[in-house]
Protein backbone atom coordinates (compact mmCIF):
# COMPACT_ATOMS: atom_id res chain seq x y z
CA UNK A 1 0.00 0.00 0.00
CA UNK A 2 2.80 2.39 0.90
CA UNK A 3 4.60 1.71 -2.37
CA UNK A 4 1.49 2.59 -4.38
CA UNK A 5 1.09 6.07 -2.85
CA UNK A 6 4.76 7.03 -3.13
CA UNK A 7 6.96 7.81 -6.13
CA UNK A 8 7.66 6.40 -8.60
CA UNK A 9 4.47 4.28 -8.52
CA UNK A 10 2.01 7.08 -7.66
CA UNK A 11 2.86 9.51 -10.48
CA UNK A 12 3.18 6.62 -12.96
CA UNK A 13 -0.27 5.33 -11.98
CA UNK A 14 -1.65 8.85 -12.38
CA UNK A 15 -0.16 9.11 -15.88
CA UNK A 16 -1.43 5.65 -16.79
CA UNK A 17 -4.90 6.54 -15.53
CA UNK A 18 -4.83 9.67 -17.67
CA UNK A 19 -3.81 7.64 -20.69
CA UNK A 20 -6.79 5.34 -20.22
CA UNK A 21 -9.11 8.31 -19.76
CA UNK A 22 -8.01 10.02 -22.98
CA UNK A 23 -10.47 7.85 -24.90
CA UNK A 24 -13.42 9.24 -22.92
CA UNK A 25 -12.28 12.72 -21.94
CA UNK A 26 -9.29 13.90 -23.94
CA UNK A 27 -8.72 17.11 -21.97
CA UNK A 28 -8.89 15.54 -18.50
CA UNK A 29 -6.88 12.52 -19.61
CA UNK A 30 -4.16 14.76 -21.06
CA UNK A 31 -4.01 16.83 -17.87
CA UNK A 32 -3.59 13.71 -15.74
CA UNK A 33 -0.85 12.37 -18.03
CA UNK A 34 1.07 15.65 -17.89
CA UNK A 35 0.56 15.91 -14.12
CA UNK A 36 1.81 12.36 -13.56
CA UNK A 37 4.87 12.64 -15.78
CA UNK A 38 5.62 16.19 -14.65
CA UNK A 39 5.30 15.14 -11.03
CA UNK A 40 7.68 12.25 -11.62
CA UNK A 41 10.22 14.64 -13.19
CA UNK A 42 9.99 17.08 -10.28
CA UNK A 43 10.17 14.37 -7.61
CA UNK A 44 13.29 13.07 -9.35
CA UNK A 45 15.02 16.42 -8.80
CA UNK A 46 17.20 16.68 -5.72
CA UNK A 47 16.20 20.33 -5.38
CA UNK A 48 12.59 19.22 -4.79
CA UNK A 49 13.73 16.59 -2.26
CA UNK A 50 15.65 19.27 -0.35
CA UNK A 51 12.62 21.59 -0.40
CA UNK A 52 10.33 18.82 0.85
CA UNK A 53 12.74 17.89 3.65
CA UNK A 54 12.82 21.52 4.81
CA UNK A 55 9.09 22.22 4.59
CA UNK A 56 7.06 19.11 5.37
CA UNK A 57 9.19 17.51 8.11
CA UNK A 58 10.10 18.93 11.54
CA UNK A 59 13.66 20.20 11.51
CA UNK A 60 16.17 18.49 13.79
CA UNK A 61 19.63 20.12 13.77
CA UNK A 62 22.88 18.21 13.86
CA UNK A 63 24.86 18.06 17.08
CA UNK A 64 27.77 20.54 16.86
CA UNK A 65 30.84 18.33 16.25
CA UNK A 66 33.12 20.31 18.56
CA UNK A 67 30.75 20.22 21.52
CA UNK A 68 28.76 17.03 20.92
CA UNK A 69 30.44 15.07 23.73
CA UNK A 70 30.01 17.92 26.22
CA UNK A 71 26.37 18.28 25.24
CA UNK A 72 25.67 14.59 25.81
CA UNK A 73 27.43 14.76 29.16
CA UNK A 74 25.42 17.83 30.18
CA UNK A 75 22.20 16.00 29.33
CA UNK A 76 23.38 12.94 31.28
CA UNK A 77 23.03 10.68 28.24
CA UNK A 78 23.77 7.07 29.17
CA UNK A 79 24.10 5.37 25.77
CA UNK A 80 24.27 5.98 22.03
CA UNK A 81 21.55 4.12 20.11
CA UNK A 82 21.88 3.49 16.36
CA UNK A 83 18.85 2.47 14.30
CA UNK A 84 19.24 0.10 11.39
CA UNK A 85 18.51 1.27 7.86
CA UNK A 86 18.55 -2.00 5.93
CA UNK A 87 20.84 -4.89 5.18
CA UNK A 88 22.26 -6.29 1.94
CA UNK A 89 21.42 -9.97 2.21
CA UNK A 90 24.62 -11.08 0.46
CA UNK A 91 27.61 -9.07 -0.73
CA UNK A 92 29.71 -11.25 -3.08
CA UNK A 93 32.87 -9.24 -2.42
CA UNK A 94 32.62 -10.00 1.32
CA UNK A 95 30.91 -13.37 1.09
CA UNK A 96 28.43 -12.32 3.77
CA UNK A 97 25.57 -9.93 4.56
CA UNK A 98 26.54 -6.27 4.84
CA UNK A 99 24.87 -3.08 6.11
CA UNK A 100 23.28 -0.93 3.41
CA UNK A 101 24.60 2.57 2.78
CA UNK A 102 22.07 4.10 5.19
CA UNK A 103 22.94 1.65 7.96
CA UNK A 104 26.67 2.14 7.38
CA UNK A 105 26.26 5.92 7.58
CA UNK A 106 24.40 5.64 10.87
CA UNK A 107 26.91 3.16 12.29
CA UNK A 108 29.89 5.32 11.42
CA UNK A 109 28.39 8.35 13.11
CA UNK A 110 27.23 6.29 16.10
CA UNK A 111 30.73 4.86 16.60
CA UNK A 112 32.26 8.34 16.31
CA UNK A 113 29.79 9.76 18.81
CA UNK A 114 30.29 6.87 21.24
CA UNK A 115 34.06 7.30 21.12
CA UNK A 116 33.88 11.07 21.54
CA UNK A 117 31.56 10.76 24.54
CA UNK A 118 32.95 7.50 25.99
CA UNK A 119 29.43 6.04 26.00
CA UNK A 120 28.33 2.45 25.28
CA UNK A 121 26.74 1.70 21.92
CA UNK A 122 23.43 -0.01 21.14
CA UNK A 123 21.96 -1.06 17.81
CA UNK A 124 18.36 -1.84 16.85
CA UNK A 125 17.39 -3.60 13.64
CA UNK A 126 16.04 -7.03 12.76
CA UNK A 127 14.38 -8.11 9.53
CA UNK A 128 12.00 -5.55 8.04
CA UNK A 129 8.38 -6.26 7.20
CA UNK A 130 9.22 -6.76 3.52
CA UNK A 131 11.35 -9.80 4.42
CA UNK A 132 9.54 -10.88 7.57
CA UNK A 133 9.16 -14.64 7.75
CA UNK A 134 12.01 -15.30 5.33
CA UNK A 135 15.56 -16.48 5.91
CA UNK A 136 16.91 -12.95 5.33
CA UNK A 137 19.77 -11.98 7.69
CA UNK A 138 19.07 -9.44 10.41
CA UNK A 139 20.45 -5.92 10.45
CA UNK A 140 21.69 -6.54 13.97
CA UNK A 141 23.93 -9.43 12.96
CA UNK A 142 25.44 -7.48 10.06
CA UNK A 143 25.94 -4.40 12.26
CA UNK A 144 27.65 -6.37 15.02
CA UNK A 145 30.12 -7.87 12.53
CA UNK A 146 30.75 -4.56 10.74
CA UNK A 147 31.42 -2.60 13.92
CA UNK A 148 33.82 -5.25 15.20
CA UNK A 149 35.69 -5.62 11.91
CA UNK A 150 35.76 -2.00 10.75
CA UNK A 151 36.03 -0.12 14.04
CA UNK A 152 37.31 -2.67 16.55
CA UNK A 153 34.35 -1.91 18.78
CA UNK A 154 31.73 -4.14 20.41
CA UNK A 155 28.04 -3.29 20.56
CA UNK A 156 26.84 -3.42 24.17
CA UNK A 157 23.21 -4.08 23.27
CA UNK A 158 21.74 -5.45 20.03
CA UNK A 159 18.08 -5.84 19.10
CA UNK A 160 18.04 -8.11 16.04
CA UNK A 161 14.33 -9.02 16.11
CA UNK A 162 12.41 -5.80 15.45
CA UNK A 163 10.67 -5.17 12.12
CA UNK A 164 10.04 -1.42 12.26
CA UNK A 165 10.80 1.73 14.24
CA UNK A 166 8.09 1.19 16.85
CA UNK A 167 9.43 -2.29 17.58
CA UNK A 168 12.99 -0.88 17.69
CA UNK A 169 11.90 1.37 20.52
CA UNK A 170 9.91 -1.24 22.44
CA UNK A 171 12.56 -3.97 22.26
CA UNK A 172 15.45 -1.67 23.11
CA UNK A 173 13.51 -0.31 26.06
CA UNK A 174 13.34 -3.81 27.47
CA UNK A 175 17.05 -4.39 26.86
CA UNK A 176 18.34 -1.08 28.19
CA UNK A 177 15.99 -0.88 31.17
CA UNK A 178 17.73 -3.93 32.64
CA UNK A 179 20.88 -1.79 32.90
CA UNK A 180 19.08 1.32 34.10
CA UNK A 181 19.51 3.18 30.79
CA UNK A 182 16.76 5.69 30.06
CA UNK A 183 18.55 8.74 28.56
CA UNK A 184 19.90 8.08 25.06
CA UNK A 185 21.42 9.80 22.05
CA UNK A 186 19.47 8.50 19.05
CA UNK A 187 21.27 8.13 15.72
CA UNK A 188 19.36 7.83 12.45
CA UNK A 189 18.92 9.71 9.17
CA UNK A 190 17.69 13.30 9.60
CA UNK A 191 14.54 12.57 7.58
CA UNK A 192 13.76 9.59 9.84
CA UNK A 193 14.50 11.37 13.12
CA UNK A 194 11.10 13.01 13.85
CA UNK A 195 9.22 9.70 13.69
CA UNK A 196 12.00 7.77 15.43
CA UNK A 197 12.22 10.28 18.26
CA UNK A 198 8.45 10.13 18.74
CA UNK A 199 8.53 6.31 18.92
CA UNK A 200 11.39 6.21 21.44
CA UNK A 201 9.88 8.89 23.65
CA UNK A 202 6.60 6.98 23.69
CA UNK A 203 8.57 3.92 24.78
CA UNK A 204 9.81 5.85 27.81
CA UNK A 205 13.21 7.14 26.72
CA UNK A 206 14.55 10.65 27.15
CA UNK A 207 15.96 11.30 23.69
CA UNK A 208 18.75 13.57 22.50
CA UNK A 209 18.48 13.51 18.68
CA UNK A 210 21.77 12.87 16.87
CA UNK A 211 20.78 12.97 13.18
CA UNK A 212 23.03 12.14 10.25
CA UNK A 213 22.54 11.78 6.48
CA UNK A 214 20.82 15.12 5.87
CA UNK A 215 18.97 15.81 2.59
CA UNK A 216 21.19 18.52 1.09
CA UNK A 217 22.14 19.93 -2.34
CA UNK A 218 24.61 17.65 -4.11
CA UNK A 219 25.81 19.70 -7.09
CA UNK A 220 25.43 23.02 -8.95
CA UNK A 221 22.01 24.67 -8.74
CA UNK A 222 20.98 24.04 -12.34
CA UNK A 223 21.88 20.35 -12.16
CA UNK A 224 19.78 20.01 -9.01
CA UNK A 225 16.72 20.43 -11.24
CA UNK A 226 17.56 17.48 -13.46
CA UNK A 227 15.93 14.19 -12.36
CA UNK A 228 18.24 11.51 -11.00
CA UNK A 229 17.83 8.23 -9.19
CA UNK A 230 19.28 9.85 -6.08
CA UNK A 231 16.78 12.70 -6.23
CA UNK A 232 13.83 10.34 -6.67
CA UNK A 233 14.98 8.17 -3.76
CA UNK A 234 15.41 11.22 -1.52
CA UNK A 235 11.95 12.54 -2.37
CA UNK A 236 10.47 9.11 -1.70
CA UNK A 237 12.18 8.87 1.69
CA UNK A 238 10.95 12.30 2.79
CA UNK A 239 7.38 11.69 1.62
CA UNK A 240 7.33 8.25 3.28
CA UNK A 241 8.43 9.76 6.59
CA UNK A 242 5.85 12.54 6.29
CA UNK A 243 3.10 9.95 5.82
CA UNK A 244 4.51 7.76 8.60
CA UNK A 245 4.68 10.68 11.01
CA UNK A 246 1.11 11.68 10.16
CA UNK A 247 -0.08 8.14 10.91
CA UNK A 248 2.00 7.85 14.08
CA UNK A 249 0.46 11.01 15.52
CA UNK A 250 -3.10 9.75 15.04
Amino acid sequence: MTALVLPPAAPLLLAFGGLLMVWRNKRLGSVLCVAGLGGLWLLGCNAVAVWLALHILPQVPALPPSTAAALLQARQVQAVVVLGGGVQAFAPEYGAAQPTADTATRLRYGVWLARQSQLPLAFAGGVGWANSGTAAPSEGAAARAAVAQDYGLALRWVDDQSRDTAENAARLQALLAADGVQRIALVTQAWHMPRAQLAFERAGFTVTPAPTGFTLPQQRSLLEWLPTGHGLQSSREVLREWLGLWVARR
